[in-house]
């Protein structure tokens, strides 16, 4: 396979992740996604920043989450975030702790 050929199916097995995450599964809660499989899709909408910036694209925290949402943060929250329980959150500080660094 060519480098071309793999970038291409790299971007839209990305698009298919992010897809299914905003548009088929929106009540799979970031807190479960982070305490189950140590990534949430905060983590993905940073890993684009982060991508664009290394690129010479500056793009912000903010920026990225609403291209990768689709719509400003708050907007996603207030539609689709629920209150978390004590025990996810604790479980969501390890979690954070373990696999992206020390909460801010």
């Amino acid at each position: 396979m060519d480098e071309q050929t793999r970038i291409e199916i790299e971007a839209a097995a990305f698009r298919a992740l992010r897809n299914h995450l905003m548009n088929e599964r929106p009540d799979v809660q970031n807190i479960d996604l982070m305490n189950l499989a140590g990534f949430c899709r905060n983590c993905l909408s940073r890993w684009y920043q982060e991508a664009a910036n290394a690129r010479g694209v500056n793009m912000s925290k903010e920026e990225a989450r609403e291209l990768f949402y689709g719509m400003p943060y708050s907007d996603w929250k207030l539609n689709y975030q629920t209150e978390a329980d004590a025990e996810k959150q604790a479980a969501f500080e390890k979690a954070y702790a373990e696999n992206v660094g020390k909460a801010d």
